[in-house]
């Protein structure tokens, strides 16, 4: 069974996809908490991160302030860049491991690797499918200020710094749009799990 790679900009609605492949019995692997998880004291990433951006960036309790560390990285390439280098292949190794770890349990269904930046960290090769949820920029700010307090101007400086929908949909294998009702995305959701399903080789067990 395939491994799909799902990935989208920010407010698209990703989480709500994901979460609708879940309920179908997909295996969800959230790059945001594996990167949270990477950060903790005493792991690999830990370290490197400090070495590069220093202790300033550590809380009280030694995890690492991902506010401070955002404040330094925001709006400096040079220092995004360092610290993707760091932290982007140690997830990448942290999802194939537990990809690996799911099918050796004998996991058959679809396993799904939520990930806004799967394209810009090179994340590809773990995936056999890319689904690319797109939606309308006045949909994304209405989500992001009843979400998240987003202004309009934050939101649009969060949407410049990433890919656009034009070059996402550049990987995809499946475009999900996401400008309509609840249950008209369950309903493209739903339709692409089945293709998945009737096409793989486990079917029949």
């Amino acid at each position: 069974m395939k491994t799909i790679g799902l990935t989208g900009g920010i407010g698209s609605g990703k989480s709500t996809v994901s979460h609708i492949l879940a309920t179908l019995g997909a295996f969800v692997i959230d790059a945001d908490k594996v990167g949270h998880e990477i950060y903790l004291p005493g792991k690999e990433a830990w370290h490197k991160v400090i070495a590069a951006f220093g202790r300033d960036i550590l809380a009280a309790d030694q995890t690492i302030d991902r506010k401070k560390l955002g404040a330094i990285v925001f709006g400096n390439e040079e220092a995004r860049r360092q610290l993707n280098a760091i932290v982007h292949p140690l997830m990448f190794h942290d999802i194939a491991r537990r990809i690996q770890e799911k099918r050796a349990e004998g996991f058959t269904a679809p396993i799904v690797v939520e990930a806004a930046v799967l394209i810009e960290a090179n994340w590809l090769p773990l995936v056999d499918e890319v689904w690319v949820v797109v939606t309308g920029k006045s949909a994304v700010l209405a989500r992001l200020a009843a979400q998240r307090g987003l202004s309009p101007q934050e939101t649009e400086a969060r949407i410049a710094s990433q890919l656009s929908d034009a070059e996402r949909i550049k990987y995809a294998h499946v475009v999900i749009s996401n400008d309509g009702s609840l249950a008209d995305l369950r309903t493209r959701v739903m339709d692409e799990w089945q293709r998945l399903v009737d096409s793989s080789p486990c079917r029949a067990r």
